[in-house]
């Protein structure tokens, strides 16, 4: 099987077929991760206007998107009139051949559409059928639309982000919920295709942006169970294990990880604080705990005379855990990110050389990895439509009815 670029299809999902009826972040999350490694994913936009996050400008690279290149590199593109007879066709040749479908518009617009999951079961009963988003297609909120900032604020997750108690709510920094519900749905989906092996059998595949949200409580969440007290934000520190976190220095910031007894008094070592150790205030972890505000403060005034890269060398020496809070820019730029292949370029029909964030899974037998940049709008329907059955005059009348693009 070949790619767009001629080159071999590798990683371990080679021969899996998606389509991708998503947009924005969280289904192309998903679709991304699979396409990474092998799946061949098609991405059907809709007629007119295609991916909202065309329209997420500035930045763009020569007129496109970079939000829309960076979620759908790896996939083919095909442009679709849904609500036309023919394009209704399309997308049943497209699904009858296919092994996965991933969606995450709002509860009943797929019904709507004529391909819910009983009608995509009807024309594909092996078909895995993943849905994504903002709660979830049971409950009371299943009819709610999915944000992340939404559902950044109902998992409790902006109730523990922050810089303390009394400062307003703070979101984390990233879509996590949406970015975090794509992985669970490729998650998903591979758990259904394993299944499907012993099987044969396809099945409905269903998470969400709040479900998301709170996987990443469970630190918190266990705090609440044990105490019934929820807790709240704390900055960059640690909800049960101290001194771990952010500390300013003569140039900027360092993590310090002295979560256990070994590592605390290795600190106290490298930083030449040896009476910290007979402070009873500090004399063991739960110690530290109670007496957080006033360790942070301690340690600060020590940390604050010398660099960053002072501090790293004496901490690596001493084996404390600690890094530096790089910007964007600095870990683009990191020798490790270009190590590990996080950061990739690829050739883009309109915008020439882009690059794009790597795979974060390797594998030693079938690796994956970023073969394509993202589609121009219907860039492949053609080849598409050819390998659904339609001769070119077939495809000059579906193109001339705009029912493809």
């Amino acid at each position: 099987m070949l790619h767009t670029d001629g080159k071999p299809v590798g990683g371990p999902l080679a021969g899996i077929k998606v389509v991708e009826l998503a947009h924005i972040m969280a289904g192309p999350v998903c679709g991304l991760m699979l396409a990474d490694m092998g799946a061949d994913v098609v991405k059907v936009e809709k007629i007119p206007g295609g991916d909202d996050s065309r329209r997420m400008v500035p930045p763009a690279i020569d007129g496109e998107s970079a939000a829309y290149m960076m979620m759908n590199r790896n996939k083919r593109g095909v442009a679709l009139d849904l609500k036309a007879a023919e394009g209704k066709e399309v997308l049943r040749r497209l699904i009858a051949g296919a092994d996965v479908v991933i969606e995450n518009y709002r509860r009943g617009t797929m019904e709507k559409l004529g391909f819910g999951y009983e009608a995509m079961r009807a024309i594909n009963p092996g078909i895995v059928f993943c849905e994504i988003s903002g709660f979830g297609r049971s409950g009371p909120l299943a009819d709610q639309g999915g944000f992340d900032l939404i559902a950044q604020g109902m998992s409790g997750l902006m109730s523990i982000t922050g810089e303390g108690p009394g400062r307003p709510p703070v979101k984390v920094g990233a879509p996590v919920t949406d970015i975090t519900a794509g992985l669970l749905g490729a998650m998903g989906v591979m758990a259904a295709l394993v299944e499907r092996q012993r099987t044969g059998q396809g099945q409905r595949v269903d998470t969400s942006l709040f479900e998301a949200g709170i996987i990443h409580t469970y630190w918190q969440s266990a705090i609440r169970f044990a105490t019934g007290v929820s807790p709240g934000p704390m900055g960059s520190a640690h909800p049960l294990n101290g001194p771990y976190q952010a500390f300013p220095t003569a140039d900027g910031w360092i993590n310090i990880g002295a979560a256990n007894q070994t590592n605390w008094l290795r600190l106290t070592e490298a930083l030449e604080a040896r009476h910290l150790q007979d402070d009873p205030r500090f004399a063991d972890n739960a110690h530290r705990m109670s007496h957080l505000g006033e360790l942070e403060a301690l340690l600060s005034d020590i940390l604050r005379h010398r660099t960053t890269a002072d501090w790293l060398c004496a901490l690596e020496k001493a084996g404390v855990p600690a890094g530096p809070v790089l910007s964007i820019a600095e870990m683009h730029e990191h020798p490790h990110t270009t190590a590990r292949g996080m950061v990739v370029e690829v050739e883009h029909s309109r915008a020439g050389p882009v690059q794009a964030i790597g795979l974060p899974i390797k594998f030693s037998r079938t690796p994956g990895g970023v073969r394509s940049a993202a589609p121009t709008f219907g860039e492949h329907s053609r080849v598409i439509l050819a390998e659904l059955g339609y001769d070119a005059a077939a495809i000059d009348a579906l193109a001339d009815a705009k029912v493809v693009a």
